[in-house]
């Protein structure tokens, strides 16, 4: 079985998914990015991932609208606050509000669609199950189980084209994701991860991923080219 050297990358303009997309490059191949506007509370992220693709060398960019606000059930898609905490150890082990039910499933269920029309065999993601918020899509057996059951849903891979399911980021601190893309010469100053920024881009400083974000460039000595409220 040869692979087709193209990747599908979901591609949402934060500092994960960029990067994945830095290490799909990394390994030889050619990248294809798919970003979803699905009734966030920003349109930041989406401008961000436009960026970033620009920035980065994808051969093609898409966007999917997806409208998970008729969904709702979570802060980022419905009108339901965003937990502010004041530090990392703040962040329990209940899986928060931030969780947007399904969200990965739609999303790889997606990226499997287009990759069978590129020929690709390979999708990169960039779930994380170690410094993240306890989403349960966002671990190893979700990602096994969903490659499992792709190579029984698109002709490609029942006519023998295998896809897998690349997930670079699974098992590495937030801090060893930022000195690993610093490493591939990522421009962090492009990416988008607050929760709940300001209209004009300024990250909130207290929310999950902004605390996250925030303790993984500490550890690298490194200051966050994040624009953030307060300065």
């Amino acid at each position: 079985m040869t692979h087709s050297g193209k990747a599908v990358v979901l591609l949402s303009g934060g500092l994960d998914s960029t990067t994945t997309l830095a290490i799909a490059h990394s390994q030889g191949f050619e990248p294809y990015g798919v970003t979803f506007r699905y009734g966030q509370r920003h349109e930041l992220e989406v401008a961000a991932a436009r960026r970033i693709a620009d920035n980065m060398g994808v051969k093609q960019h898409i966007v999917v609208d997806i409208d998970l606000r008729g969904i709702g059930g979570s802060a980022l898609t419905a009108d339901i606050d965003v937990p502010k905490k004041s530090s990392v150890e703040e962040i329990a082990g209940d899986i928060p509000v931030t969780y947007v039910p399904a969200r990965n499933t739609v999303f790889l269920a997606i990226a499997l669609a287009w990759a069978e029309v590129l020929s690709a065999d390979d999708i990169f993601i960039g779930v994380n199950a170690l410094d993240y918020s306890g989403y349960p899509d966002c671990r190893p057996e979700f990602v096994q189980a969903f490659q499992a059951m792709a190579n029984l849903a698109t002709k490609r891979a029942v006519e023998g084209q295998q896809v897998m399911i690349h997930t670079p980021l699974i098992d590495w601190t937030k801090a060893e994701i930022i000195r690993h893309g610093l490493g591939l010469g990522v421009d962090y100053g492009l990416t988008v991860s607050c929760y709940d920024p300001q209209p004009d881009g300024a990250a909130c400083r207290h929310c999950d991923a902004c605390l996250l974000r925030l303790r993984g460039f500490s550890e690298n000595g490194r200051a966050d080219p994040a624009k953030y409220v307060g300065g």
